[in-house]
């Protein structure tokens, strides 16, 4: 199976060993918007890591200290390059969640004061609302949130408006919806939060796994994403941000490895990034994050969106011969990253994930951790299918054909 990319889909497959699990029916994982799968140089870079040098990093003199903090270290050179920022702005942390909360904490706490604003937007992960909220709550500030349209796409205007007569001091907003898959205009939403002199955070949480993204070309000031989304392990996520965002941050953890000395007077800090990478680091994960980067590299991230905006234009297109099927967000492909949410009438979305799991589909049902958007849709949750890498048409017929079995049975 030759995808119009060049990706040889049957060839990827092979090399994600969940995806050949027996149980009487092809498994067809449709749910990489939530995790995605690990690929065997994953799974086999952890494994050695852990056979072969696990010690901790940075601490021990002796050579399998110095193995295994080589192998992290050049885990962050890979990741650092993969999203075009130098390593002392690549920050490790738990998962996109945690390093959205550094942001806002180590950021807001210090630079937020009553009358601010945060500017977000009404299509976010909670993950991108609610640091914001309780710092805000905490400094006097106020969040306020970019509208969207019944297309689907964020009300720009709403935000030139904003920025002139608002005293905004953050604007923080997903690069792609994980429920209407919107790409949004970040660059350009950049561009103007900059020209009024405020900080620009990206969630890329569901961009960064799936298409080419650098720092730079976005022109923001971080960007966070998180492992397990991007064929790497759950426990590890990432802060790039730029080396002078984070001169002038306090840390957000306090404790081992982050600090340079301690005395009974105070304490001052490591370089960056160990500044804010307070404890044991997750240095297993780390290790086959950079397997997983070296995977994706390979087959070559413009090759990863094309192949990736081709199935999603096939999965629209099959899936309004679903009857009454209607399908949230942007009905162009070229305007939508990978997560392909939709509603069926008078058939709740968690009835629909388990008929269809009963034929080895999963998708996703539920709100998405995106409560405030499912409050402007009108709706209290929807289906959810998203693909990756080893991902084909065949999946989206299978995913079709139960869709339509599960049709029928829920109309008698």
């Amino acid at each position: 199976m030759t995808h119009a990319a060049g990706i040889e889909v049957a060839t990827l497959r092979a090399d994600f060993p969940i995806l050949n699990r027996e149980g009487g029916r092809r498994l067809v994982y449709l749910d990489s918007a939530a995790t995605s799968q690990k690929p065997w140089p994953v799974l086999g870079a952890m494994e050695n890591y852990y056979r072969e040098t696990n010690a901790n990093v940075h601490r021990g003199v002796y050579e399998l200290a110095a193995e295994a903090t080589e192998r992290f270290e050049a885990a962050r050179d890979r990741v650092a390059a993969f999203v075009g920022t130098r390593r002392e702005g690549l920050v490790f942390t738990k998962n996109a969640t945690e390093a959205l909360n550094l942001i806002a904490w180590a950021w807001g706490m210090r630079n937020l004061a009553p009358g601010d604003v945060v500017v977000t937007t009404e299509m976010e992960h909670h993950s991108n609302i609610v640091p914001w909220q309780i710092v805000a709550e905490m400094t006097g500030a106020r969040v306020l949130f970019i509208p969207v349209d019944g297309d689907g796409q964020l009300d720009l205007q709403w935000l030139s408006v904003t920025l002139r007569t608002e005293p905004v001091r953050v604007v923080s907003v997903t690069h792609v919806s994980n429920v209407l898959g919107t790409i949004n205009p970040v660059a350009e939403i950049a561009r103007s939060a900059h020209s009024y002199g405020a900080l620009v955070v990206v969630d890329g949480a569901q961009s960064v796994p799936h298409m080419p993204v650098s720092l730079a070309e976005l022109g923001c000031d971080a960007l966070v994403f998180t492992g397990h989304k991007m064929l790497g392990p759950t426990g590890i996520g990432v802060l790039a941000a730029t080396p002078e965002l984070l001169d002038g941050m306090e840390p957000f953890l306090g404790g081992g490895e982050m600090i340079s000395d301690v005395s009974t007077d105070g304490s001052t800090w490591a370089d960056l990034p160990w500044k804010f990478e307070a404890g044991t680091p997750p240095i297993a994960e780390a290790v086959g994050l950079g397997a997983a980067v070296d995977y994706l590299t390979m087959i070559g991230m413009a090759q990863v969106r094309e192949h990736e905006r081709d199935l999603t234009a096939y999965m629209m297109e099959a899936l309004a011969e679903v009857d009454g099927l209607t399908i949230l967000g942007p009905e162009d492909a070229d305007l939508r990253g990978c997560p392909v949410s939709f509603a069926i009438p008078d058939v709740h979305p968690h009835d629909v994930a388990q008929l269809v799991d009963r034929e080895g589909v999963c998708v996703r049902a539920g709100h998405h951790c995106a409560k405030p958007l499912m409050r402007t849709l009108g709706v209290t949750a929807t289906t959810r299918a998203s693909t990756h890498v080893y991902n084909g048409r065949d999946d989206v017929d299978a995913l079709v054909a139960a869709l339509q079995r599960a049709r029928n049975f829920m109309a008698g």
